[in-house]
């Protein structure tokens, strides 16, 4: 089967779900910006029609507003497509014990339905990006992608750990292949949910205070978009298994203690900060996320940015694009 390794010698047609959102439409600009054909289909609740403005001048994006819980209509979207990125989901980790049924229809019967649809149009490839929160609160860090079995601590990570199973059985099944990408949390460009947006929309509204979840002490990994990008398609074009699983993130963490010095300080603020609670910010949160991302590194790629680079780029593209921060308000 022919993957984005074929991409020098002829254009192919990618079906991106969630398209229009953060991680979504930065990875469609790439895929665009080097002649290939894209198919978005995204229901805009969370993303935005203004991060395809870019895409939008190209003759080769096709942009669809839909539901992946219409099986009907997604399958006829995907018509003629040859590879999916199905990147859609609902990644509100910290409310989902306020809404469980969300996870498991955005995230697992989605995924469900994307895999039908490519089984009816014959399409045979799926990068999925998945979460390192599937590893709940390991005892082995860096965490491998071989660990045991791990406890799940969200419903987020549990309905992702669902999503990655059907993924593992279409492919043994029905012939599919998978690349299944366990991201830390992502930053930069676009980005519009996460601790870096709630903390410079808390210092908009009120410059002398900051609330932060915790005790400030959890330690968390963070990975730059682009560079994420990359290294999807570094392992697209060397990872041919039937199914092939691998953490994203980079060989270090840092502090929530240490987010907030770096973007206080980038803003000239020097604010009383308030820590609410102990270890865990929220059910689920998992105080100490830091992944084992050596098979990636095996492959030839090594991100770009530092998490403070990340930080701070991402905090420079808020300010310049304060919209962002309205739509959420």
């Amino acid at each position: 089967m022919e993957t984005l390794l074929a991409a020098s010698q002829r254009a192919m047609k990618y079906f991106v779900t969630g398209g229009a959102g953060f991680i979504g439409s930065n990875l469609v600009d790439r895929l665009l910006s080097v002649g290939h054909e894209v198919v978005v289909f995204d229901n805009l609740s969370t993303g935005q029609m203004q991060f395809l403005d870019q895409a939008s001048r190209s003759r080769n994006l096709t942009m669809l507003c839909g539901d992946l819980l219409d099986r009907s209509q997604l399958t006829t979207a995907m018509r003629d497509c040859e590879f999916v990125f199905h990147l859609a989901a609902n990644a509100d980790v910290r409310y989902g014990t306020e809404h469980p049924r969300k996870d498991l229809e955005q995230n697992t019967i989605a995924t469900f339905n994307v895999l039908e649809a490519m089984r009816s149009n014959g399409i045979k490839g799926i990068a999925f990006s998945s979460t390192g929160s599937i590893y709940g609160e390991p005892q082995f860090f860096p965490t491998p992608e071989n660990v045991a079995f791990p406890l799940q601590t969200s419903l987020y990570g549990a309905s992702k750990l669902a999503g990655e199973g059907l993924i593992q059985a279409y492919c043994e099944g029905f012939g599919f292949r998978g690349w299944i990408f366990r991201f830390v949390s992502i930053l930069g460009e676009r980005y519009s949910h996460g601790h870096v947006f709630d903390f410079y929309q808390q210092l908009r509204d009120h410059p002398g205070r900051l609330d932060v979840l915790g005790d400030g002490n959890q330690r968390k990994s963070y990975l730059y978009v682009q560079d994420c990008i990359d290294a999807i398609f570094v392992a697209i074009a060397k990872c041919q298994d039937r199914i092939n699983i691998l953490n994203l993130g980079t060989d270090e963490y840092c502090s929530v203690k240490s987010s907030v010095s770096w973007i206080v300080k980038e803003l000239g603020l020097n604010p009383h900060i308030d820590f609410k609670g102990g270890p865990r910010g929220w059910v689920g949160d998992s105080p100490f996320i830091f992944l084992d991302c050596s098979r990636m590194r095996a492959l030839g790629w090594a991100p770009k940015l530092s998490i403070r680079e990340a930080v701070v780029r991402t905090l420079r593209y808020l300010q310049n694009n304060s919209h962002i921060l309205e739509r959420r308000s």
